[in-house]
């Protein structure tokens, strides 16, 4: 099958790691983890939730920075105009589902709420990254075609490196999933997995 892409210079260079990484880790709350929520039983998103603890449980003690989010609103009011109905029903504060899942939530993390698609969108997390000297970003968590989707485009946006973990990463089916990261690492991204980011932390940071 002829690339038509490829063909006129998309994916022509890799974006490459800089000098330091932190872990973004999209929306790994029990919404989508805990088979009691409407939007919590979807085995991809298990299999991508786990994959992201262990990464996270190897970046942590060599003191890699993790950026954490759940979204949550105060009530319809402030809430977008969502077409996904588990959001409109749950997603509020207070609601046991806006709790991050516990394989990934830890104390020394940096964890906070967002209200739009992406990590980026009028949260503080742009500050928390520059006080950390950070210059590349490697993206975890679900779904890749929504919320994981928008946070590489705007954190590719913001001049920092995009590296996409895709065994971090979960959608409802594998096509959207596949869509996304390909198109993605046509543009703004590369599109690795949990081992290879694993070896370059391993090289690059300093056990805390």
């Amino acid at each position: 099958m002829a690339d038509t892409y490829g063909s006129v210079g998309y994916g022509s260079s890799d974006i490459g790691w800089g000098q330091k990484a932190a872990i973004l880790v999209v929306d790994w709350q029990t919404a989508f983890t805990d088979p009691r929520y409407a939007l919590g039983g979807l085995e991809r998103l298990h299999r991508a939730r786990d994959r992201t603890a262990e990464l996270l449980d190897f970046a942590r003690p060599r003191g890699v920075p993790v950026a954490a989010c759940y979204t949550a609103y105060c009530s319809s009011k402030d809430m977008p105009h969502w077409k996904v109905k588990a959001v409109r029903d749950e997603f509020f504060y207070g609601h046991p589902c806006t709790a991050m899942d516990p394989k990934i939530h830890h104390p020394g993390d940096f964890t906070y709420c967002k209200n739009a698609p992406s990590m980026f969108f009028q949260t503080p997390l742009i500050t928390f990254l520059v006080r950390q000297n950070v210059d590349t970003v490697i993206v975890t968590g679900c779904t890749t075609s929504g919320c994981v989707r928008a946070t590489i485009v705007d954190a590719f946006s913001y001049g920092f490196r995009v590296q996409v973990a895709e065994d971090c990463c979960g959608d409802a089916e594998e096509g959207p999933h596949r869509d996304a990261l390909r198109d993605c690492g046509r543009r703004y991204a590369d599109v690795t997995d949990g081992a290879r980011v694993m070896q370059w932390l391993e090289s690059r940071a300093e056990v805390a």
